[in-house]
Parts: C-alpha cells; structure tokens; sequence
C-alpha cells in the first residue's frame, strides 16, 4: 500500500479547485485530506496530475485556504465506502457518513466507488417485469428488470413524489430473490431531503432501502460522488447478496450542473450550452453500471430522473441520456396543469424494453395488443380534442366522438390514481379495458379477436 505523503506547495485556490506543484507519483482519482491554517480538515480528489502539478478537487468550501499555511495530503487510495447488509434501513449524507444519527458502519470490506459498465458480452437479456403499481408504467411503458428507463420531467413537476411512490411500491412478480432500493439524491433541498425520509419511514419501506442524500447546501462537488456511492452499494447488494436492487437517481441535472462547475473550473473548453464536451461519456459510466450480468442471480434496474431545464426534451441532459437509456418516462406539465397525478404522457414515452416483460407468463397474452389499442385510441382522441376546440363538438361523427370520449376516459380513469394507490397489473389492465368500452369490436383493430372475446367480456361481467 502506498503510504501517505503530505505537501505544502499549492500553487493557485480556484474555486472548488487547488492546485498543487511538486507532486510525485500521485494517481487520478486518490483522495487527499486538505488541512487550512486553522487545522481544520477537508477531503478532496485529484482530478489531473501532469508534470509534477495535481489539480484537486475540494469536497466543501474553499474559503481560508491559503497558498502559503495549507497543507495537502495524499492518501494514495481512491474513493471507498465501507458496504454491509446493514446499509439497508439507513440514511446517508452524499458521501456515504450516516446523517440519520446511527452509528458509523463497521466493515471488513470497503469497495472503490469508481466501478465500470458491464461488459456487453456479460449482459444477459433482461426479462422480467418489475410492477411498480403505476398504470401508465405498468401498462403501457413497462419497466424491465435490469433495464435503465429515465423520467424527464421539468421544475414544479411531482417526480419526486412519483420517485417515492415506485420506490415504495416497486416489486418483481414471482421472484424468489429479495428486493431492495438504493436511493440517491443530489442537490435536493432540507424540505425534500425530509419529505423522502417521511415518506420511507411511514409506509415501512425504509428497512428495504438505503437512502444516500446531497443537499443543496452541501458542497456542489460532493454531487458528482454521490450517485457512484449508490451504485457501488447497489453492485454489493446485486452480486453478493443476490438481491434484486432498483436504484432511483434524482436530480441528474444537479449532477450535469457540479460537472460543468468543475469544468469551467479547470478552464476546459466547453461543449453545448456549456457542458464538458465529456459529458456523454460521464453520464454513461454511470448509466451503464444497470443491467444483469449471466451467472448471478442479482440484477441492478435503473430509474434516473432529471428535470429538463426550461421544460426543452433537446437540452444536452435529456438528449444525451436518451441515447444511452432505453427509453423514458414523461412528465407532462399539460396535464400536471388539469390536476391528473402522475402526470404521466404515455404518447411522450417509450420503454423499449418492454416487449421482453410482458404477454402470456409474464403479465398477460392481451397486454401488448391493449396497450397498442390505448396508444392508438388516446393519440387520435387527442387529434378530435384539438379538431372539436375548432370547429365543436357537434361537427364530429359519432365515432369521432367515441374517440374523444375515450381519451378522456384514458386520462381520468387509466393515467391518473393516488399518490398511495398501489395498482396490480391485473388492475391496470383490466381498467384499460373498461376506457375502451365505448368502441365497438370493429374499432378495436390492435387486438386478436380471441382476445377481445375473452377479456372484453369478462371486463364488462366484473
């Protein structure tokens, strides 16, 4: 092990950064320990080492250092976090203290927090339906076991409390493995922080869930450790304790911000709209550390949400996490505005996992056909929603008007439900049926006969 060694050659204090001259061998990524002039420590992180100069990032304020009276420590070891099976049921600042006032973990293992995507080769398909008991999800953007399905919602959006309901709620139908939910949230303020702890502790979820929470109080930096402790706790949880880990990120656009800090920090040259031009890749190790991996039983399933500053999906966060999720779940500000929760617009949304988690022996042999007999019905009611506000309603044909009446039905009936109501896929499916109920068997175009035979029928005896 390398031994620690300490320097008093800082160079320049520039924002969150120092920079250090006369530096051997130090290592990308080690952790210092940063004393000041009055003996109080900081930690910190070397973010580029070249010729004898460290550059290293500071985890909390940088004000009373000093070039002259501060010290530098290098510890010769990257970021670690010490992981056990009693993290579950605890809560966490965003660097892995306990802020919940129990006692500090006590383990043999302490794991780095830097870990890598799977290798594809490795990946097995993912394959079973998580139900998170929300219809819009459930039904019509299935979540797939080891998939990573982003929410994009904006400012003043309930995706937190849509975060802390599938948290709650969230199970796999069917499975022997335990489950589990690692929760990490950056940026967020001491009101929220306090809303996602209630929440857990109310309801029980807390003792299956370890909670990890970056206030936007804290240093910005401690936003880019944050969701690497989350998913080194998750990967222990997964592969070594052959659990079922679903990991809720919120808010990754808190996350992009500290990563465009500390890139103008360092003078780099900047990307779209001021973003690292690396910002893809970052955001990719961090994506990619979801999925299954063949031979283990244990799965990592991602739900990363991020707020679209602006309410624009083209921003760089959005657009880049598109391209490496497989899908997303959208927030609408339309009909968060007519008062449906979750505001969920299934038209906006795409899982494109979802086919390999649903039909016969997963959910249900109509599933598929009902949510594309959804997506058509509620997609052309829209279209008679905007014709009738031009010409009224009395200039639609009847079915025109079927149409219309069915999209509202989807919005009233399918899309909203309560903020503690837990829907089984069984539920959802059925409800898709009774919005439907209006359309004659000729309208139904999407589903097999057979099929409207059997579940039309039973649908309208219950």
């Amino acid at each position: 092990m390398v031994q620690p060694v300490s320097y008093k050659t800082v160079d320049q204090v520039a924002g969150p950064l120092i920079f250090v001259s006369k530096v051997e061998n130090a290592a990308y990524g080690e952790m210092v320990e940063i004393t000041n002039a009055m003996g109080e420590r900081i930690r910190g992180q070397v973010l580029d080492t070249r010729a004898g100069l460290s550059v290293v990032q500071v985890f909390g304020a940088t004000m009373g250092l000093n070039v002259g009276d501060t010290s530098v420590r290098f510890l010769g070891e990257t970021a670690r976090i010490a992981v056990s099976d009693e993290m579950l049921g605890r809560v966490f600042d965003g660097l892995g203290n306990p802020r919940d006032g129990g006692p500090a973990l006590v383990s043999k293992e302490k794991v780095e927090i830097v870990g890598s995507g799977i290798n594809p080769y490795s990946r097995e398909e993912p394959s079973e339906f998580i139900q998170t008991g929300i219809s819009s999800i459930d039904g019509m953007n299935t979540l797939v076991r080891g998939q990573k399905l982003p929410i994009f919602s904006a400012a003043g959006l309930p995706h937190n409390l849509l975060a802390a309901q599938i948290a709650r709620q969230a199970k796999v139908l069917g499975s022997s493995e335990s489950f589990s939910v690692v929760f990490a949230a950056m940026g967020i303020t001491s009101e929220e922080a306090n809303f996602f702890i209630r929440q857990f502790e109310e309801t029980g979820a807390l003792e299956r869930t370890a909670l990890f929470l970056n206030l936007s109080s804290d240093p910005s930096m401690e936003r880019i450790l944050t969701p690497r402790l989350a998913l080194t706790t998750a990967e222990f949880l997964a592969y070594e304790r052959e659990m079922h880990v679903l990991v809720i990120l919120t808010d990754m656009t808190n996350y992009c911000e500290a990563l465009r800090e500390i890139s103008a920090a360092r003078d780099e040259v900047p990307g779209r709209r001021g973003y690292p031009g690396y910002t893809y890749t970052d955001l990719a190790t961090i994506y990619e550390r979801a999925g299954k991996i063949k031979g283990r039983k244990g799965s990592i399933t991602q739900l990363p949400i991020l707020t679209m500053p602006a309410d624009d999906k083209t921003h760089p966060i959005p657009d880049l996490t598109g391209y490496i999720t497989e899908g997303q779940v959208y927030v609408s500000r339309e009909l968060e505005r007519t008062g449906i929760y979750p505001p969920i617009d299934v038209l906006e949304s795409l899982s494109r996992l979802m086919n390999q988690g649903i039909g016969q022996g997963r959910t249900r042999e109509d599933h598929r056909g009902l949510a594309d007999q959804l997506y058509a019905s509620y997609a052309q009611g829209k279209d008679m929603r905007a014709l009738s506000a031009i010409v009224g309603e009395e200039a639609l044909s009847e079915s025109d008007r079927k149409f219309l009446k069915v999209a509202d039905r989807f919005e009233k009936m399918f899309v909203r439900q309560g903020a503690s109501e837990d829907r089984s896929i069984e539920q959802t499916l059925n409800i898709g049926w009774e919005v439907i109920d209006p359309l004659s068997d000729s309208e139904i175009k999407r589903i097999k006969p057979e099929l409207i035979e059997k579940y039309r029928r039973r649908s309208k005896a219950k």
